[in-house]
């Protein structure tokens, strides 16, 4: 596979600080011809599935050949692998603690690689903290792979073990779907792991959450303002919303919180 040159990154760094910031510098230190772009810096700290589900959903935006590279690392330090993985024409590098889990459980022809700590030498990085792997580990291995220099293969031991998801993949019935809500947005949408097509067939969809029954919309503008509704939202997943409003603070949900969605005219 020719890498791309670019990098995308995601952490629950925030911004505060200058912990992405020096993750840049160390990719173009040692590349500079590399593109580094935040998909997101503000997933909630220690929640490595909000990580996956975005970067799951998003790399496809990029050139084939693109890095994406997730740290949500609670364990950072300790004698957590790191996944290095080529799949869908791109590479993915993150902590192996259920980040990646939910895609390569999906992902047949994935190639899946364990990194080897004996490799980074080759790679001239020498003495890594040990609170801080995404700029001494994670950074520049990133680098040399959107640079060229190495690959999966070269620095990693083939595996096809993983820590498993930290969610469960929603439960599927003839006319009802049960699901989680993974994140909520900057308007206070709440998004849920229940993909579009789990509920496709379904004659009159109608989502449950909080107790309360949630019609499904095309979009955000048919309903009047202060109404809650349910809609497919851009990254293909079921999301409940309130117009002009915070379905979150609403309804008083949250991430985990769980969602069902009926064939409505099933019940």
């Amino acid at each position: 596979m020719q890498p791309s040159g670019v990098i995308t990154i995601t952490t629950d760094f925030g911004h505060k600080g200058p912990f992405a910031a020096v993750m840049h510098g160390v990719i173009i230190k040692r590349f500079p011809d590399a593109r580094v772009i935040d998909l997101a810096h503000d997933i909630p700290a220690q929640w490595p599935p909000e990580a996956g589900f975005w970067v799951s959903r998003s790399y496809q935006y990029f050139p084939r050949g693109t890095v994406h590279l997730a740290i949500v690392d609670p364990g950072v330090g300790t004698e957590r692998d790191i996944l290095i993985v080529e799949y869908d024409d791109h590479f993915f590098m993150a902590p192996d603690n259920g980040l990646l889990a939910r895609m390569l459980d999906k992902a047949d022809d994935a190639s899946v690689f364990k990194l080897r700590p004996d490799a980074l030498e080759s790679l001239d990085i020498r003495a890594p903290s040990m609170t801080f792997h995404g700029r001494d580990i994670f950074a520049p291995v990133a680098a040399e792979l959107a640079a060229g220099r190495t690959t999966p293969a070269d620095i990693g031991l083939a595996t096809t073990d993983w820590t498993p998801a930290w969610l469960d993949e929603p439960e599927v019935t003839a006319s009802k779907v049960s699901g989680v809500i993974v994140t909520v947005d900057a308007f206070g949408n709440l998004i849920s792991n229940i993909d579009a097509e789990l509920i496709e067939e379904f004659s009159n969809p109608v989502a449950h959450i909080a107790g309360h029954d949630i019609e499904m919309r095309a979009t955000y503008g048919r309903a009047k303002p202060g109404d809650y509704l349910a809609l497919i939202n851009s990254f293909g997943v079921l999301e409940v919303a309130k117009a002009e409003s915070s379905a979150a603070e609403g309804l008083g949900s949250d991430r985990g919180a769980p969602i069902t969605v009926v064939d409505g005219l099933a019940t």
